[in-house]
């Protein structure tokens, strides 16, 4: 079960955010902060005691905006610590999502909360808090859907297809627009095992289900998706498919 530290300056927002946090079964314990101060002395308390102390914290719900640091800022200096605890943004600004990925926050929730929106967030908390391989990071892309900000985990991301200054990142549940270009995304995602393929698509080495050579041409089906790998791509994604299955 989950230990939470809940951040923001205004008491009525943090007395609601706590209410609807204890009510959750999966839960153990919220406390409150109402600055940044008080939350960084809390959390360095938390990381000296482990990750099996007395004040130990799984995620920090945070505000954005706050006297002092934001809440950006405290994100900012978690990413410092080897095992800092896991980030979901709660926010009445929508212009921050970028930064939220950019700063792998797990969620990034609008006011006014929503019960069923924040148990969405702590349903996504709940499952990176499960054990995973030494050396692994979960991370999120933001992503609008109906005027909510919500997270797409990359890993379940098959494929991406460049859309000029845009990406539309495709998954098993549906496809999502981005402003992210995809030369953006080939850097960044280089070390989860995605590949340039083709000057349009990005795909999930992982994901390909089959490589098919036809003449001169070569082909990739990932899910119910046929893509076409470019010439200057063939060589380098049969070498990369080779090793993959080797292990």
């Amino acid at each position: 079960m989950l230990r939470v530290l809940a951040v923001d300056d205004e008491k009525p927002a943090l007395e609601e955010l706590l209410y609807l946090l204890r009510s959750d079964p999966r839960v153990r314990s919220a406390e409150g902060a109402t600055d940044a101060t008080e939350a960084l002395r809390r959390i360095g308390r938390a990381l000296e005691a482990g990750p099996d102390g007395p004040d130990a914290i799984d995620v920090v719900f945070l505000d954005i905006h706050m006297a002092g640091l934001t809440g950006l800022d405290v994100a900012r200096l978690l990413a410092g610590f080897a095992r800092p605890p896991l980030v979901v943004f709660v926010t009445a600004h929508e212009g921050f999502a970028v930064q939220a990925f950019d700063l792998k926050a797990v969620d990034y929730v609008l006011k006014p909360v929503r019960r069923e929106r924040l148990a969405e967030a702590v349903r996504r908390v709940s499952d990176l808090s499960e054990p995973a391989p030494a050396g692994t990071v979960a991370e999120h892309v933001p992503v609008e859907l109906g005027g909510v900000t919500r997270f797409v985990a990359v890993d379940d991301i098959a494929y991406v297809e460049a859309q000029g200054d845009y990406a539309r990142l495709h998954t098993d549940g549906g496809s999502h627009l981005v402003r992210i270009p995809l030369s953006t995304l080939e850097e960044r995602w280089a070390a989860r095992g995605f590949v340039r393929i083709h000057r349009s698509h990005l795909v999930a080495l992982g994901r390909i289900d089959e490589l098919r050579l036809d003449g001169g041409a070569t082909t990739v089906r990932v899910g119910s998706a046929e893509l076409s790998v470019s010439r200057r791509h063939a060589r380098q994604l049969r070498e990369l498919l080779a090793r993959h299955v080797r292990g």
